[in-house]
Order: C-alpha cells, then structure tokens, then sequence
C-alpha cells in the first residue's frame, strides 16, 4: 500500500511539473519578435530598461547564482571579449534572481564591466521564459538573447555552453553586421 502511495505521488509530481514546463515554454518568444520590456535595478539601485538599450546590440544573458563556477566562468568570458562586443555596437547585461548586493559583490571580485541585474521575483526570467520555478525556489535558466537595436529578438541562446559563448555571440553580431 505504501509502495502503490508513493508511486502515485511521484507521477503527479511529474505531471504537475510537466505541465509547468510545457505551460512556461508555450505562447513563446520568436526571433524577429518583440523583446519582452523590462525595468530592473543594478548592484548601486540604478534601474535599467530595455528601451535604455535601443539603437545597440543588447547582449541579455539570464544566469542561475553569482559566484558559481558556470555563472563566474560566463561573466568573465564576457568581460574579457567587451572590446570587441562594443567594437560590435553590443551591449551586455546579466540578469539572475539573486538580490542587488549580491549583484555588486559579484561584480566587484570579478571587476564586471557590465550591468547585473536583480530580478528576485523572477518575473522578467518568466517573461522570457528563461526561469525555473521549483514551487519555493526560483532559479534563473541559463539562457541568452541578442535583441537588435530596435528591440527585436535576433537570436535565443538555450543551450548555453560557457566555456565558448562569448566568443559564439561575437561571431554571430559579425555575421550580422555583414548581412546587413
């Protein structure tokens, strides 16, 4: 009886979890869409918009903790290639549910030249369908967006590796710089 209990438990918890996932990816983002709008705080409380970033690249990378090896390996691969993303008219922005001071600790041990973004409600990593919800916990996917400078969606990172993934958006605005 136990057994049969547990096993029951286990396939709702499945589905429900499931279904979230399917309900959180359905409805999505395309490229050539809109970038959804957001306005969200820095490290020193400065709020930052998506139309502050209109007529650049923006580079908005959602990332799961500060001061994790994944998280530390990414931000500073593109702290070490910002010449030539800025060379490339790009912006970066990184954007994770921890709080505003962990942001600016962050930052600072790793001298980020960039904006971090806290969104410790998880509602812009939501609108962008880049958030985990595990009931309690809220976490950050490790997803990337090249949003143009009109504000459109020109290319959606899922599959994150972060080892090369500065260097693969830097490839990717030069191939759209000549395409243009």
């Amino acid at each position: 009886m136990l057994l049969k209990l547990f096993f029951y438990t286990a396939i709702l918890l499945i589905a429900i979890f499931g279904y979230r996932s399917y309900a959180n990816t359905s409805g999505g983002l395309v490229i050539g869409g809109a970038a959804p709008d957001f306005t969200l705080n820095d490290a020193q409380g400065n709020a930052h918009s998506l139309s502050d970033y209109r007529g650049k690249y923006l580079v908005l990378y959602f990332y799961p903790k500060d001061d994790t090896p994944g998280c530390t390996k990414e931000a500073c691969h593109f702290r070490d290639d910002m010449v030539q993303l800025e060379k490339l008219g790009a912006k970066v922005v990184g954007i994770s549910v921890d709080s505003s001071e962990s942001h600016g600790k962050f930052a600072e041990k790793y001298s980020l030249p960039f904006s971090l973004l806290a969104d410790t409600d998880g509602k812009v990593a939501a609108s962008y369908q880049a958030l985990t919800n595990l009931l309690i916990v809220k976490i950050a996917k490790r997803h990337t967006f090249l949003i143009d400078p009109d504000g459109k969606i020109k290319k959606i990172y899922t599959d994150v590796n972060v080892s090369n993934h500065s260097q693969q958006i830097i490839d990717d605005l030069k191939a759209l710089h000549t395409q243009q």
